[in-house]
């Protein structure tokens, strides 16, 4: 059987005995051996993997209780707790911490028999575009290995595209998820802020990041959120979801649904001219399926990755303070030792990403600057929450190109930070409204993928789905050319 197979076809084959778990779990780890020398999606593996399925199979050949997942590998990005596991960020600093309990989304998986087939990969702490800023190593495009594969969750994305695992958890502050999705060729789902639990994402901005799936197909993106969704008493933000079916109905159309361009994300200078018209073809598309389309404006829009990394910096700079060799510890040399440089010295471990944003992230709500910069930032955010709300009151969906830029090469902008954030601006309004958005797989061009990007108004999954497998229905991408 093929490793190719959709989420939703596996159970099935599972279920009617033409495979067992085991077999397409040491197919999986095959995979991964094969191709890992050369993308790198994955910071450590489950040892345990071909066990957890010969134990599941046990189960399903004596009929026992068998959870929903029927023992399909799923990947976990590497700053998402697994206990007993390392949970290392891709950085030096967390290098051997081994985490003492499981994220909720975790917990979850684990309870409907999901195997977590290994820690992927990430830019350190999930600060980066590209996946080159890890501790570890890049992660490889599996489309064409001499390019990025979008961050921070690439790991994630890459093990999705080339077959190392059926399904990955990422998590998106900026487009983090769907980036990647886009580079790689596959679904990546940013949900509604507070529709899945945080509790265990090792925090990087709390205020706008979120947990998100990714997988090959939009049906298997959303038969994991029916499992990942929901109230979480250890998540004050978390939100009760009604126990919403998001494969229910997902290939109802979008006949008759309203579509709003967004003008923003979709002329400009900043705009690939092969993205810009691959996604004209995407708006034709929409149009064929018997969707209003109407090209409108979000003039905050230019301001969001200013006031994003305004943000997120702040966030930043407050949330990895605590990594000062004292609660999360590691050898250091205490040569020349001395009290008022310790901190300095201690934090040495961290890459030049995370550095610079930590730096940003002091200097920007300090005395003197708040009102110039984080105040201003915070007034963007609210304009453009006001101006997203307004938008829906006339559109069901909001679509742009998902990243305005191909992938590129590794090296090309990596001195260059502030191209490399430029990559965000068709991401990160979602993340600093809270809807949900999706980035969904539409061409390949001269072996690059290139995804287009579909919001909702909040808590509209559901519709924002059906619209993504609408989509996805007029398209026929073959797989990575591994």
């Amino acid at each position: 059987m093929s490793l190719a197979i959709s989420a939703l076809e596996y159970i099935s084959s599972v279920k009617n005995g033409s495979i067992t778990a085991e077999e397409f779990v040491a197919k999986t780890l095959d995979q991964i051996s094969k191709h890992e020398d050369r993308v790198h999606a994955f910071i450590s593996i489950n040892e345990r993997a071909l066990d957890q399925a010969r134990e599941i199979d046990k189960k399903i050949k004596s009929k026992e209780k068998v959870g929903a997942f029927y023992g399909m590998p799923i990947s976990i990005k590497d700053n998402i707790s697994i206990k007993g596991g390392k949970t290392t960020c891709a950085s030096k600093m967390l290098s051997d911490y081994v985490s003492p309990y499981d994220a909720t989304v975790v917990s979850k998986l684990k309870s409907q028999d999901a195997i977590l087939i290994g820690k992927a990969n990430l830019d350190e702490f999930a600060m980066g575009v590209a996946t080159e800023f890890s501790a570890f190593g890049p992660s490889k495009n599996p489309w064409n290995t001499d390019y990025v594969p979008g961050g921070s969750s690439g790991g994630s994305a890459a093990s999705v595209s080339a077959l190392e695992c059926m399904a990955s958890l990422g998590s998106d502050t900026g487009g983090s998820v769907r980036n990647p999705a886009s580079f790689c060729s596959v679904v990546g789902l940013k949900p509604t802020y507070g529709l899945v639990s945080r509790y265990g994402l090792v925090s990087y901005a709390n205020s706008i990041e979120q947990i998100g799936p990714i997988a090959r197909k939009v049906e298997d993106v959303a038969f994991l959120l029916n499992h990942i969704a929901g109230k979480d008493q250890n998540d004050n933000t978390t939100v009760d979801n009604q126990s919403q079916d998001y494969l229910a109905g997902i290939d109802s159309g979008i006949e008759g649904k309203k579509i709003g361009i967004i003008k923003e994300m979709s002329r400009g200078a900043g705009l690939d001219k092969n993205v810009e018209s691959a996604f004209w073809r995407a708006v034709d598309s929409f149009e064929k399926l018997g969707a209003k389309v109407e090209e409108m404006s979000l003039d905050m829009v230019e301001y969001t990755v200013a006031t994003y990394y305004v943000l997120t910096t702040a966030e930043a700079g407050s949330n990895l303070s605590r990594y000062d060799n004292i609660r999360y510890g590691y050898p250091m040399d205490l040569e020349g030792y001395e009290f008022k440089s310790y901190i300095s010295k201690a934090r040495r471990n961290f890459g030049p990403e995370v550095t610079r944003r930590m730096i940003i992230g002091g200097f920007v709500p300090s005395a003197g600057f708040a009102g110039k910069y984080l105040l201003k930032a915070l007034k963007v955010k609210s304009k453009l929450k006001r101006q997203v709300l307004e938008a829906f009151k006339k559109f069901d969906f909001l679509i742009s190109p998902t990243v305005p830029i191909l992938p590129f090469r590794f090296g090309e902008k990596i001195d260059d930070p502030l191209a490399m954030y430029m990559a965000d601006i068709n991401t990160v309004t979602a993340n600093l409204t809270g809807i949900p958005a999706i980035s969904v797989p539409f061409e390949i061009h001269n072996g690059l993928p290139i995804g287009v990007q579909i919001h909702a108004n909040s808590l509209q999954e559901k519709q924002l789905l059906q619209a993504a497998h609408a989509l996805q229905g007029t398209t026929s991408i073959p797989g990575a050319p591994l």
